[in-house]
């Protein structure tokens, strides 16, 4: 078989159906933040940015449906989401001001739990971040293998901050005295407080576990 025939049946990662809807994240995720100070376009922002979100939520479906599963796929997935939430909480930041100092710990919070956990699990040859073994943190464990609760904790907390920015501009419509913004983000507030407190968890356990392939590795060296 030469080289043409080969470069035929070799599958083309770039175009997989669930790289695609990353694709289509990502370009959304950059229109909003395009349009995200921007007081007359905040619908614009919303509802792009909202739509990016929910489509994580079928690109996953797509690569186990259709036997598309990959690296890039995994990393685009999670680069988008860690980019999406970091651009939105940076013009948080802009818009209440009193409040930038609790969006620059999240913020931080956010990038380096993920970052972390995703290195223990290169360290200890986990093809995921989200197969790493966590048999010993029974909180870890239940948030990633249970796609239900995974799913709320991450929609709760997209919606947290997506109220919290339509607030800015507007209360939204009224239902028996309350703003729907506002009570979005009353609702939300403590889906966002529990999944920050998982980060810190993750934050841990992922240092315990990188900690482990560190000692192994010295006690090895030394025999």
């Amino acid at each position: 078989m030469d080289s043409t025939e080969m470069a035929s049946t070799e599958p083309n990662v770039y175009l997989f159906v669930p790289n695609l809807i990353g694709y289509a994240r990502v370009a959304l995720m950059f229109v909003a933040f395009y349009f995200m100070t921007n007081a007359e376009m905040y619908h614009v922002t919303v509802t792009c940015y909202l739509l990016s979100q929910l489509l994580d939520a079928f690109d996953g479906h797509a690569a186990r449906m259709l036997g598309q599963t990959s690296k890039l796929g995994a990393m685009l997935d999670m680069l988008t989401d860690r980019c999406s939430t970091l651009g939105l909480v940076m013009a948080l930041g802009l818009l209440y001001k009193d409040w930038f100092f609790f969006f620059q710990c999240y913020a931080v919070l956010d990038i380096a739990s993920h970052w972390l956990h995703l290195t223990a699990s290169h360290y200890t040859g986990s093809t995921s971040h989200k197969t790493i073994d966590l048999s010993s943190n029974p909180i870890l464990y239940y948030y990633y293998q249970n796609r239900t609760v995974l799913f709320s904790m991450c929609a709760g907390n997209e919606l947290f901050f997506a109220a919290l920015y339509l607030l800015y501009f507007s209360e939204g419509p009224n239902f028996g005295g309350y703003g729907f913004f506002r009570s979005v983000v009353i609702c939300c507030a403590p889906v966002m407080v529990l999944k920050s407190v998982i980060s810190v968890v993750q934050l841990l356990a992922a240092a315990k576990n990188i900690v482990i392939v560190d000692t192994d590795e010295h006690t090895r060296a030394k025999q």
